[in-house]
């Protein structure tokens, strides 16, 4: 085919009839059937239910069955809720001023262009009634039986357009879909109670979430408890912060509790759960140096703001948002996380002593049958060598490597967080005795998360020390240039100071002492793939950091070194006047707390 020749033969402008333009839109607004849920169970939301029944078949493709104790629609009501553009949430005079999680009047009659959409309903002194729409024709207004509320059917999903059908996954990846669906407005809603089953298997109960009660924080703790599991509670942080009209609200996990992948992070704009990348990146940067490269906070996080501020109507899944001050924002996120960190002492995640124990946990026996017993090989060769002769020299003593010290810590030290230090093993793990249990310290990851945080303090208090170039590099980015150049204050801020140069190049003069030679060209590229990914950059940034964390590596106690009983003390104190030092510069857990109760179930004695 010519690059001339032209994709539509006679072009002819028409207008579409409306079930075409409704199948169209439902491939906007429903993508698969877990997008069918969460517009179904947000509309009862804003019905203003207080439990909700989700039924699910097959991954949602036979049967998605939504029912609530809402509002409900009146006879007249339920037409409407068919067409196009119809809804009861705004008037269309104030677009910015959105309340409610639905407002575009596009999903059910999305749903029912490529479905079996029936729809039974009765409001308050109404009579109950039904209307169903197969493949964008619509069935007369029936009477039906309800007490109350609002429940929608929907069947055979895309059986209208089979070709959709082709693109979904296994029941088993469409049901855990709809399960992160149902999780997530879970969340945002933790007086409304949820239920998700699955029909394809007799009823079984997928999710179940009840209404929870108290104030803010004590019903959504017990929410995330319920949803998250109660790991996730006992190892966060309560987040509540304000700035210029912002409110943030929420839980933090510990860094010592991260994940290996980002599957716990929950966002929330005004209620609505969201999945915005400056949000993500915005979490990122509050963990940045308590975290390994490969590790991932856990996190759910409530973010209000006047309605006019965000914008919600940027896709019709309404999954993304746009602020209009995205860095008060970020802000907020970041400073926010790095106040709760700091402000938390010295924690570590209890999961962490919750494994060492189950390490410590003896296996279960059985009781032996001798009839069957045979000796193992090693049984055999330890007989043969304690029978044997031994000619050869004998070995040389042992020598212990563990030491304890008598009257090392005064005896109110035991009080404290990290308690008083009793012994050293292995010339590196420092045992400290508490009121409650006992603690084990890594001493060379403690050491070193301590000096690091010096080290930056100093680089804070004095500044960032640059070394200018006998010949500034100039670097050629073309369009990149400009975007760049307006972050020069940040970037200045950090010693690395950036000219123009002439249309699309930038002449760089000087660059932070504490990187020696730097490639100049690979860093600020480097500093423009953030940007364009987050808004700002935090690249370099990352790299002072990692620099400090070098030295403070090589500059910390090393394993092997004996310390005394007061150098141990002022260790653990240190560290319980340092922030973050529950984990060292590359996110490992500095210390491990074992409480004595669950000692004592090791050896029976509770």
């Amino acid at each position: 085919m010519s690059l001339d020749d032209p994709k539509i033969s006679h072009p002819i402008i028409r207008q579409l009839d409306e079930t075409a333009i409704n199948r169209i839109a439902a491939g906007e607004v429903v993508e698969r059937p877990a997008s069918a849920v969460k517009e179904l169970v947000e509309n009862a939301l804003d019905a203003g239910a207080t439990r909700v029944l989700i039924e699910v078949a097959h991954g949602g493709k036979s049967l998605i069955r939504v029912s609530d104790d809402g509002c409900g629609m009146g006879p007249d009501d339920l037409p409407l809720a068919l067409s196009r553009h119809a809804t009861s949430k705004i008037d269309g005079s104030d677009l910015l001023n959105i309340q409610s999680f639905g407002f575009r009047g596009e999903a059910l009659p999305s749903l029912g262009a490529v479905g079996r959409l029936k729809i039974t309903s009765r409001a308050q002194g109404h009579e109950g009634h039904e209307i169903a729409v197969n493949g964008g024709v619509t069935d007369p207004i029936r009477p039906a039986a309800l007490s109350r509320g609002t429940i929608v059917e929907l069947r055979d999903l895309f059986f209208a357009t089979p070709a959709r059908l082709k693109f979904l996954r296994s029941d088993r990846a469409e049901m855990q879909a709809i399960t992160d669906v149902v999780r997530r407005l879970a969340m945002a809603e933790p007086a409304v109670g949820f239920t998700l089953k699955d029909m394809t298997d007799a009823g079984r109960v997928v999710l179940r979430a009840d209404p929870e009660s108290g104030d803010l924080f004590d019903a959504l703790a017990g929410r995330l408890r319920g949803l998250l599991g109660r790991e996730f509670i006992d190892n966060a942080l309560m987040i509540d912060a304000e700035r210029d009209g912002l409110c943030l609200r929420g839980y933090a996990g510990l860094p010592t509790a991260s994940r290996g992948a980002a599957v716990a992070q929950f966002f929330f704009v005004n209620g609505r759960p969201v999945r915005d990348k400056q949000l993500y990146g915005a979490l990122r940067a509050g963990y940045m140096d308590v975290l390994a490269r490969d590790r991932h906070p856990a996190a759910a996080l409530f973010l209000d703001c006047p309605p006019a501020r965000v914008d919600v109507n940027v896709h019709p899944a309404k999954a993304e948002v746009r602020f209009r001050d995205p860095d008060l924002v970020r802000g907020l996120v970041v400073a926010s996380l790095r106040h709760a960190l700091a402000g938390a002492g010295p924690q570590s995640a209890t999961t962490i002593g919750d494994g060492m124990l189950g390490a410590f946990r003896p296996e279960a026996t059985t009781p032996r049958i001798y009839q069957m017993d045979r000796p193992s090989q090693t049984s055999l060769i330890r007989a043969r060598d304690w029978q044997a002769p031994h000619l050869a020299e004998a070995p040389a003593p042992w020598t212990p490597s563990a030491r304890v010290e008598e009257g090392a810590a005064l005896p109110e030290a035991t009080t404290r967080p990290l308690g008083a230090a009793r012994a050293q093993l292995h010339e590196n793990y420092i045992i400290a005795q508490t009121e409650t249990g006992m603690v084990i310290v890594d001493a060379h990851a403690a050491h070193e998360r301590l000096v690091y945080e010096r080290l930056k303090r100093q680089m804070e208090e004095n500044g960032i020390a640059r070394q200018a170039l006998l010949i500034p590099e100039i670097v050629t980015l073309g369009a990149d240039a400009e975007r760049l150049l307006s972050h020069a204050d940040d970037l200045a801020a950090l010693g690395l100071i950036i000219e123009p140069f002439g249309p699309g190049t930038i002449a760089v003069r000087e660059t932070p002492a504490l990187l020696g030679a730097v490639a100049v060209e690979p860093l600020l590229r480097d500093i423009l793939d953030q940007i364009d990914d987050l808004g700002r950059s935090e690249a370099l940034r990352a790299r002072l950091d990692a620099v400090l964390s070098r030295i403070a590596c090589h500059g910390s106690v090393r394993t092997g070194r004996r310390m005394s009983g007061e150098e141990m003390n002022a260790l653990l104190r240190e560290m319980e006047a340092t922030p973050k030092s529950g984990q060292c510069n590359h996110g490992r857990p500095t210390f491990v707390t074992l409480a004595l109760s669950d000692i004592e179930k090791l050896f029976g004695r509770s």
